[in-house]
């Protein structure tokens, strides 16, 4: 009889196994349940505006809990209708101040007539080495991970001298009810921490094969600008030399013309040395320059040249959004549109302001549309970078560990804000020049996701015992 049910259980394990199995050449260190907690995750409607960011959280919370979690450990906070936040704890020895894992649950929209024959944005599906389907890198891939591997600790007793937090937000992407910024502001206690790992960083694979692991350590600040032009209006057969629609026209082309000054952090430099060591062409040398912190002003118009280069470089403004008149047979009365700047860390907003103004001329109004709020860096010496670098050898020998600053925003400049020093990375590598976030056919390779899921369990365990 004990023979019979060894067998019985034995062939149980096996049929759980193939229901969602993992990779053979991932499976250590990648929780069981991953695949099927990352699709349930993806195939949550939390698409902006009108997706569920609730949903998303009890289901991911309902993980935790059937894994062992205390119910009162583990909280869906939904200060406002479908914008809900999970914030779950593992109970460490609390030697040490916790560690913090970021990752937001709603994703922008997209629909299923927009991508390729048989790709739906809103199932998961695996196809030619790559998982598809909106969030699967932007950020449901961390989500699903961060629940998995505290999910697989709780069953192993896992008790490290951090407490370890896993708090899966709403609004990164749009909205008005961020969930770091309202944790912060009204459960500072349920998130506070020492430091923190979140989205921004990422690997990079030329041909398959890893040469770059990116580290965010810094974020440009989110600034737009209204720009609004009147005019008297009147019959569209009677024209005035004085119309909104063609002043707001040159306003955009003298912002189109401005060049914000190039600053080379240490950041920055180390960054463009990195990257000098696997480029290949004729800009090789002027990147060079940078990384040692002394290019000529010819070599940065070359590098300038590259948009992923130049938003290293300088804060950028572009327009985004136009609009302007109220009939066709009429003579405008208004004109407006949007400019969208990334300003650098340390850069004045009011120098932008007054610059844009200066582009844009005197019959254009520019007006901030929100507060810029500046990001201290993550410190490039803490004892995290070195554990993250130790870690990413670990898995990838001779591949270097090279510290970002974001040209896009993250919830990180909020945590830095409030005192919590904050990582971008995630150990996920995408293909050199691909960039499908928020995009059509939005993919991660299969490979990727899994070697992530091993890294970041990795670096959570080291950080977790302060090492």
């Amino acid at each position: 009889m004990p023979a019979l049910l060894a067998a019985i259980l034995a062939l149980a394990t096996v049929f759980a196994h193939a229901i969602e199995p993992v990779r053979p050449n991932t499976a250590a260190g990648v929780d069981r349940n991953l695949l099927g907690i990352y699709r349930e995750l993806v195939e949550t409607d939390t698409m902006q505006p009108a997706g569920d960011t609730t949903a998303a959280a009890r289901a991911m919370a309902k993980h935790l809990l059937d894994a062992g979690f205390d119910p009162a450990d583990v909280q869906v906070i939904e200060p406002y209708p479908q914008r809900g936040n999970l914030v779950a704890r593992l109970r460490g020895t609390g030697e040490l101040k916790a560690l913090l894992l970021v990752a937001h649950l709603d994703v922008v929209p997209a629909r299923k007539e927009d991508w390729s024959d048989g790709l739906d944005p809103a199932k998961l599906t695996e196809r030619d080495g790559y998982f598809y389907g909106r969030g699967t890198i932007d950020d449901k891939a961390m989500g699903a991970i961060f629940v998995a591997n505290l999910a697989r600790m709780k069953r192993e007793g896992f008790r490290p001298k951090r407490d370890i937090i896993v708090a899966l937000t709403a609004d990164e992407e749009s909205g008005e009810h961020n969930g770091v910024g309202w944790l912060l502001g009204h459960r500072r206690a349920a998130i506070d921490a020492e430091l923190a790992l979140n989205e921004g960083g990422g690997g990079t694979w030329r041909d398959g094969v890893p040469f770059m692991h990116g580290v965010q350590v810094a974020e440009k600040m989110y600034q737009s600008y209204s720009l609004e032009a009147t005019s008297p209006g009147g019959h569209s057969s009677l024209p005035e030399r004085d119309n909104a629609i063609y002043d707001l026209a040159r306003a955009l082309d003298g912002i189109a013309a401005l060049e914000f000054p190039a600053r080379i952090s240490d950041a920055t430099r180390r960054y463009f040395s990195a990257v000098g060591a696997t480029e290949a062409g004729s800009l090789v040398p002027a990147i060079a320059s940078v990384g040692r912190g002394n290019p000529s002003d010819l070599e940065l118009r070359a590098i300038s040249t590259v948009p992923r280069f130049n938003a290293q470089l300088r804060t950028t403004c572009v327009a985004t959004r136009i609009e302007g008149g109220h009939a066709d047979n009429a003579l405008p009365a208004r004109a407006r549109a949007v400019v969208n700047c990334r300003l650098l860390p340390g850069e004045d907003p009011r120098f932008v302001h007054a610059q844009l103004e200066r582009a844009a001329g005197e019959r254009v109004k520019v007006s901030p549309m929100n507060e810029a709020h500046a990001s201290p860096p993550a410190d490039l010496e803490a004892p995290a970078m070195r554990t993250i670098e130790r870690v990413s050898r670990s898995m990838w020998p001779d591949v270097p560990v090279v510290p970002l600053m974001s040209a896009g925003a993250t919830d990180g400049a909020e945590l830095r804000n409030a005192g919590i020093a904050v990582y971008g990375v995630s150990g996920i590598f995408l293909e050199h020049g691909e960039n499908r976030m928020h995009g059509r056919d939005e993919r991660v390779p299969v490979r990727s996701f899994f070697e992530g899921a091993q890294f970041l369990d990795r670096l959570t365990r080291e950080l977790a015992q302060g090492r």
